[in-house]
């Protein structure tokens, strides 16, 4: 015989024990359990007891079922973890003679871990064994309970959080749900696990929920919230799940609002996409339903509390000695830089260490979509752009700021990235007495590189010849720094590359130092050197015939000091 229940929104609904081995849910009058709704079949959740196991297959509906968060045409054994969702109804199947009481469990509560797949193609979740108290069904249950019961409590004290600060609502929830877990009988059985239960649920109240955790944790470069129960994390330049899950999907919009609010930004139906960062600086992109398919979804990329230095992407082995000094002087002696490099290549990282060799003496202003940049030096102008708000009035671009800052008497443009038409007035700027200027892009090698700024000076929209165009490149970039991202997550500045000169409608470009891999270590990451190729560039002649002392020793090809692996990844 199958045990039933039936929850609607964490609401306990009904629940039934079939009379045979085999029965369905639908909308049919013989349904065991009745299920409403447009989306759903009138036999829609087929369940059957074959092999000793429960299994669960799709009977026709427009809702598709899914178990555990994924969806399925049949699937079983079921475990007695199993959830089946289909439409806004969520199911607990069991044998009646496995029937066990449990608090009603959302199904964000139950994750699945990569490991051996079982009947259905998927991966079988997680023993609640394994769970921590606070993330088993009853750990879930107890969290959404008291959620609800602090709200209630807020509200009927008439809390005004409106005109609290932050350090005030923090100490006045946590002295509410400390009274309620030590007041209500429902709690009970989670006192054991007090404090951490009263810290995890003031977290989603008043913070970032499960995120605050991985925050904290500085070994985390970057944080990916697929859904409210799927989170994964990069450590050591590798991916890999988190132990960690939001309550539902309202908890993950809840601190996306948090994020977006005081940058005066939205999130909603009409506007599902936005960009925004945490108060360190730490980038953040969040977009939700209808566009995220699977619930709300956020990425956090984490920047390191203590701003990264020379001496530090050294001892990671992102560079070389001979590099940095190379940098250094080009920097100093206001050479026009472009940073190339992938996504989560270190490119930010790498802007802002070669932006701290800037002189205090000149006068800096930046302009980036979401500020990230870490400057320190005193005359310093940061600008931000602004999407458009509800009536989609009011943005204020990248290209708009670039235009603008050349109005504000500027020694140095720092662009945090080019990825449209402001790279056609990041580059006049160069050309323009504004030397010395920095900005990123994304390509996969200088060459490339190059490519990418012909075409969004193509974005622009002016009709501009592409012969035009290739000379005001090879006029305004001097240098293009390659930023690459290994597949063992080790990051590296892969090539220093002269721009020389154009011939024959080609730009041509001159490597200075590249990166030399010779392998991989026991570990499996990539190693290698960084090697000088013997070409002097350009500037630096110049600077000798001007009678200006630099050290040429640099370029001498020699082998550079080896790059080893084991070190720690640079988070863009």
């Amino acid at each position: 015989m199958i045990h039933v229940q039936l929850f609607k929104r964490d609401a306990l609904l009904g629940e039934a024990t079939s009379e045979g081995l085999s029965c369905f849910l639908g909308k049919d009058d013989d349904s065991l359990l009745p299920l409403s709704g447009w989306r759903v079949g009138r036999r829609q959740v087929q369940l059957e007891v074959r092999d000793g196991g429960l299994f669960v297959s799709d009977g026709g509906g427009i809702s598709p079922i899914r178990v555990n968060g994924n969806a399925v045409n049949e699937y079983g054994p079921l475990a007695s973890n199993d959830v089946v969702e289909v439409s806004d109804y969520t199911l607990r199947l069991h044998l009646a003679e496995q029937l066990r009481v449990v608090a009603p469990p959302p199904v964000q509560s139950l994750r699945k871990e990569p490991g051996p797949e079982r009947a259905g193609g998927h991966a079988a979740p997680r023993p609640d064994a394994e769970l921590s108290p606070l993330e088993t069904p009853e750990g879930i249950a107890a969290r959404a309970a008291l959620h609800k019961k602090l709200i209630a409590a807020m509200d009927l004290r008439r809390v005004n959080v409106s005109r609290m600060g932050d350090a005030e609502l923090r100490v006045a929830v946590q002295k509410i749900i400390e009274e309620l877990i030590d007041t209500d009988p429902m709690f009970a059985a989670m006192r054991p696990v007090r404090d951490t239960l009263c810290s995890t649920v003031l977290n989603e109240v008043v913070g970032l929920g499960p995120l605050e955790e991985l925050l904290a944790d500085e070994s985390v470069t970057e944080i990916m919230v697929n859904r409210h129960n799927d989170i994964f994390i990069e450590r050591d330049g590798q991916l890999q799940r988190s132990s960690v899950s939001f309550s539902n999907d309202a908890s993950v919009l809840a601190a996306i609002e948090r994020i977006v609010s005081p940058l005066g930004r939205r999130i909603d139906e009409s506007s599902p996409m936005v960009d925004a960062r945490l108060k360190d600086g730490s980038r953040v992109n969040a977009i939700i339903p209808p566009l995220a398919i699977k619930g709300p979804s956020v990425t956090i990329r984490k920047f390191a509390k203590r701003k990264l230095t020379v001496e530090d992407l050294i001892g990671f082995g992102a560079i070389s000695r001979e590099m940095t000094d190379f940098l250094q002087v080009a920097v100093e002696r206001r050479a026009n830089i472009v940073i190339s490099g992938g996504t989560g290549s270190g490119k930010t990282t790498l802007l802002n260490v070669l932006s701290s060799f800037i002189p205090d003496d000149e006068r800096i202003v930046t302009v980036e979509d979401a500020a990230e940049l870490q400057l320190s030096q005193p005359n310093l102008v940061s600008l931000e752009a602004r999407p458009a708000n509800i009536e989609g009035r009011g943005a204020v671009t990248i290209r708009d700021l670039v235009k603008n800052c050349l109005r504000m008497r500027p020694d140095r443009i720092v662009v945090g990235e080019c990825r449209g038409g402001e790279a056609l007035d990041m580059l006049q700027a160069m050309n323009t007495g504004h030397d010395g200027s920095l900005t990123t892009a994304h390509a996969n090698n200088p060459r490339d590189c190059l490519s990418r700024l012909e075409v969004m000076t193509l974005m622009s929209g002016l009709d501009i010849p592409m012969q035009a165009i290739r000379e005001q490149i090879c006029s305004a970039v001097n240098l293009i720094v390659q930023q690459t991202r290994f597949s063992c997550g080790t990051r590296r500045v892969t090539h220093i590359t002269e721009v020389t000169g154009i011939e024959n409608s080609v730009v041509s470009m001159q490597d200075i130092f590249r990166f030399e891999q010779e392998g991989f270590t026991p570990e499996g990451k990539v190693r290698g050197r960084c090697v000088p190729t013997g070409h002097v560039p350009e500037f630096y002649q110049d600077l000798v015939r001007r009678g200006i002392e630099v050290d040429m020793s640099i370029f001498a090809k020699e082998p550079s000091m080896a790059v080893h692996s084991g070190m720690r990844k640079v988070s863009a």
